[in-house]
């Protein structure tokens, strides 16, 4: 079988015996090796407490992939050379023991294969955790190359607010370079998220309408039909604001207002996503009320069936304030946005679930069809990111018939239809990008710090407890009613996609 570059790695991924490996990491490791673009020779090992044989390990990897893995085994024979390459280590991350084990191992899998001696660590446990595993890799030796690279990447979240934050980033700092933290968003690794960079920088025709001259408010959201499931114990330490705004959203809101980089590669790309950030007018803390909303899902019906509200839901509290929904109004100061608004929005338990991002243009300056005063909606770009990846360019057209009617006509790409080929997982973008050692599409130290300050005023005020209760909505709903209000105040409206 033809491989990948030849670049040589082992693989430790902590937190094997979770949802994260078996749901997206394995499957996504799995289906660049099917596609022949995972470099070799690779091994895999996983770790966790759990008491595991390598055949066990992999036989649940196989079970995984079978039902994750968005390339399913063409043959018996080439999953038994992926399977290969995976084994187990059980140990506990907080005890040093395990990074011996560990190491013995990673020299046996190396010494048996020629080449660099290059190593990835994979934080795939709780963030709980990260101290004890940062630590116990720098004192065991196995942060330092072996004459190779050595790397890792730590799942989000980075922190819990603006001080943790900087208190991880210290901690991880002390054992590692900057250039070998890979701190993993997986929705830079979407293929629609990847495309927003090149319909920005490789048309002419778009950049320059992609100011505020001709761009009257930019609105992005990310919005789920499901609730919180088996996660309301972790949902609400999080809520939505953590959970969606801090990561996804402002990274979302970076790429659409970012300043062409001098090129595609990953210092010159954060630098500019970090200009974005600072140019987010800070958010007074005595007017909070005026830039963020936040609401909680009740019980209603989805497909005919009731759904419980978010109190309802195992392991949270009754009377618990926690959002599930959060929307917010933000303005980049500088010569490109002045005076445009950017709205965004999250939560679960909402009426689709839907990933956009809709850019709406200011309307003609004059209407000349005087059969039609009213004329049409305002031009509108769409950027969708999940689910039916594409985009979609609305215009105003005359309708056919005798009289001068305007209607609006869609002009819509997608990429199923286009390309055929189903897009890669984002996972499977990112770990390749890992290997590979291009940190693009992967969070900076200095703009994790920079999101949690922004909204630090906001957390802070909705966590006091003299805040009011966010307001309810219904499942299977748009989010709460307030929400139109707080858009309406500039004359706008949110999509309802």
């Amino acid at each position: 079988m033809p491989t990948g570059t030849d670049e040589p790695f082992t693989l430790v991924i902590f937190g094997a015996s979770g949802d994260l490996t078996r749901r997206k990491l394995v499957p996504a490791l799995w289906s660049l090796y099917a596609g022949r673009t995972l470099p070799e020779p690779f091994a895999i090992i996983g770790s966790a407490r759990s008491e595991v044989s390598h055949d066990e390990f992999r036989r649940r990897m196989r079970e995984a992939v079978r039902e994750f893995a968005r390339t399913q085994p063409p043959s018996a024979n080439v999953w038994d050379r992926f399977a290969a390459s995976l084994s187990y280590v059980a140990g506990d991350p907080a005890n040093p023991a395990l990074y011996a084990q560990l190491e013995h191992a990673m020299k046996a899998i190396e010494g048996a294969r020629s080449g660099p001696t290059n190593r990835l660590f994979y934080f795939a446990t709780p963030p709980s955790l990260y101290d004890a595993i940062v630590e116990n890799l720098g004192a065991s030796g196995l942060a330092h190359p072996q004459g190779g690279w050595t790397r890792i990447i730590v799942e989000k979240p980075f922190g819990h607010d603006y001080e943790s934050a900087r208190a991880l980033n210290s901690q991880l700092g002390r054992v590692f370079r900057e250039d070998q933290i890979y701190r993993i968003d997986h929705y830079l690794g979407k293929e629609t998220v990847q495309n927003l960079l090149v319909l920005r920088f490789a048309n002419e025709i778009f950049e320059p309408l992609w100011n505020r001259n001709h761009v009257a408010e930019i609105q992005i959201t990310v919005a789920e039909s499901i609730g919180v499931e088996t996660r309301g114990a972790y949902y609400e330490e999080a809520g939505a604001l953590r959970d969606m705004v801090q990561n996804h959203l402002l990274q979302l809101l970076c790429l659409i207002a970012m300043e062409p980089p001098v090129t595609f590669d990953a210092s010159p790309v954060h630098d500019e996503k970090n200009k974005v950030m600072h140019a987010i007018r800070p958010i007074d803390p005595r007017k909070v009320d005026e830039v963020a909303l936040r609401g909680q899902y009740g019980p209603g019906f989805v497909g005919g069936k009731p759904v419980p509200g978010y109190r309802q839901e195992k392991g949270v509290a009754p009377d618990s304030k926690t959002e599930t929904y959060a929307a917010l109004r933000l303005t980049v100061d500088n010569w490109r946005w002045a005076g445009v608004p950017f709205y965004l929005r999250t939560g679960k338990r909402m009426a689709k679930r839907v990933s956009e991002i809709a850019i709406r243009f200011h309307r003609t300056p004059h209407m000349i069809f005087h059969r039609d005063p009213a004329g049409v909606e305002p031009n509108e770009l769409v950027i969708r990111i999940q689910p039916d990846e594409g985009m979609a360019l609305t215009v105003a057209a005359k309708t056919p018939g005798p009289d001068l009617k305007l209607g609006p006509v869609g002009l819509d790409f997608r990429y199923g239809e286009v390309f055929g080929a189903e897009p890669p997982e984002a996972y499977e973008r990112l770990l390749l990008d890992a290997v590979h050692g291009d940190s693009t599409l992967y969070a900076r130290a200095d703009w994790v710090e920079k999101a949690w300050w922004l909204l630090g005023p906001v957390l802070d005020a909705w966590i006091q407890a003299s805040a009011p209760a966010p307001y309810l909505y219904e499942a299977n709903s748009w989010g709460p009613s307030e929400a139109d209000a707080f858009i309406a105040r500039d004359g706008g409206a949110w999509r309802k996609a």
